[in-house]
């Protein structure tokens, strides 16, 4: 049953608005396990509402977009196509048009956009695509139970490695999708899917053996071991299960509103992890995150420094990985109001961009704020929008201003911009919601 949301009439929004700035002084986890925001209270703030638009206008803006990146001009405004169908139904992905790629990361944050729309066609094409061409069901396989991280348009496998976010986002889109429409049969038993992805991302045994991935049109072949998408010591998400290279994380992986709902509807035995793991997760962006700036590197070791692991070669970098990691925060915040430095945190990044000049601002810098890379990604305008559902200072509806005047992603750039656009269009509406059992 989704939460109740509330409208708030105009004229009591400065009151409601002065309310909710003063319990950001209470002490983390305030309010108990379950926290103070929307999780309790039902209400998903519309800060497009809050800045004046209509909620026809909204509603309008929301379904547009949606209609371009899924289902527009296939060669200018799309990123989701049907390809065909098999014993499941239809099949759909989601393509990084500029790389000419499918990833784990586009098919399940599609889902999301999906279920949160009510959109069942589409999730379930795109979950039958995923299951079909990118889950490995041979228990040798160091990728056993998981997903390829990327592969061609037809399917043909590009990388054989896992990586943890595409996971974490199928195993919430499909709690969600159990939720709201209800478990059905095969892979479109949503919540014994989610129950079982959970349960191996924390505990699949070790396994060695040989991964393949695509590098240059050669096929190139690596020995590794790899287990477990979570570091059991940090309660960390990994970066990568497997033993290439020393353990490390990315910022923008970690999602503690996503875990403190695992907790309470995943086994029952892993319930301590993932409260634990939210808890880590919201410490490790106060040491990830500039203390001037806000910005997060793209990856980090678990104490929060920038991984100089040779996966990068510009560890204290903002790039487009870490574009994530403040909707992360400030969605974390808005779900459960359990930690008030997250709101800091979104004050201190909005600060810094604003400093950049709000229309002209890059989207590459060092991590104390020199800019690298000239282009105003339309992906980090949504993100920086999403930071407002965190943020305290008045600038924060400039933000989201910035995103509602902002045009929907199309051309060679929509996939990455275009589910971030999407997304925060969700998030910054009121519509990116809980669906909790019924």
């Amino acid at each position: 049953m989704r939460k109740i949301s509330f409208v708030v009439p105009g004229i009591l929004l400065p009151l409601v608005l002065f309310l909710t700035a003063s319990c950001c002084f209470h002490k983390s986890n305030a309010g108990g396990q379950n926290g103070s925001g929307a999780f309790v209270t039902g209400h998903y703030r519309n800060l497009f509402a809050e800045n004046g638009h209509s909620q026809t206008e909204i509603d309008a803006k929301v379904n547009e977009a949606f209609q371009q990146l899924f289902h527009g001009d296939p060669k200018t405004q799309a990123v989701f196509y049907y390809s065909g169908s098999n014993s499941n139904g239809a099949l759909a992905y989601i393509t990084d048009i500029k790389h000419h790629d499918v990833r784990t990361e586009g098919l399940s944050y599609g889902m999301m956009i999906a279920v949160q729309m009510n959109k069942k066609a589409e999730f379930d094409a795109l979950w039958n695509w995923s299951k079909t061409y990118l889950y490995h069901d041979s228990p040798a396989h160091p990728s056993y139970v998981f997903f390829s991280w990327q592969a061609k348009t037809n399917g043909v496998t590009m990388s054989e490695f896992v990586a943890p976010d595409g996971e974490s986002y199928y195993v919430m889109a499909l709690y969600f999708a159990a939720n709201r429409w209800g478990s059905d049969k095969g892979i479109y038993n949503y919540k014994e899917q989610a129950d079982e992805l959970l349960t191996n991302m924390l505990h699949r045994a070790i396994i060695k053996g040989q991964i393949s991935s695509l590098r240059r049109n050669t096929n190139s072949v690596q020995t590794v071991s790899a287990g477990p998408l979570f570091d059991a010591q940090h309660k960390m998400v990994l970066f990568s299960p497997s033993t290439e290279r020393p353990p490390f994380t990315d910022p923008s992986y970690h999602l503690p509103a996503f875990y403190e709902l695992w907790a309470r509807w995943g086994p029952a035995a892993d319930k301590d992890f993932w409260m634990e793991a939210a808890t880590n997760s919201r410490d490790f962006f106060q040491r990830a995150a500039n203390p001037t700036t806000g910005l997060t590197p793209d990856y980090a070791n678990f104490d929060g420094t920038p991984a100089t692991n040779g996966w990068t070669k510009s560890p204290s970098v903002f790039r487009f990985d870490a574009f994530r990691t403040a909707g992360n925060w400030s969605v974390d915040w808005s779900w459960w109001a359990k930690d008030p430095r997250e709101r800091k945190l979104s004050d201190k990044l909005q600060s810094f961009f604003e400093s950049k000049g709000m229309d002209t601002y890059g989207c590459q810098f060092t991590l104390v704020g020199k800019q690298l890379d000239d282009r105003h990604a339309q992906g980090l305008v949504a993100v920086n929008a999403d930071a407002s559902l965190a943020a305290t200072n008045p600038r924060s509806k400039e933000f989201v201003e910035a995103l509602w005047n902002t045009p929907t992603p199309d051309g060679l750039e929509r996939y990455y911009e275009g589910l971030l656009y999407m997304m925060a269009l969700l998030h910054c509406s009121g519509e990116f919601q809980i669906w909790s059992p019924q």
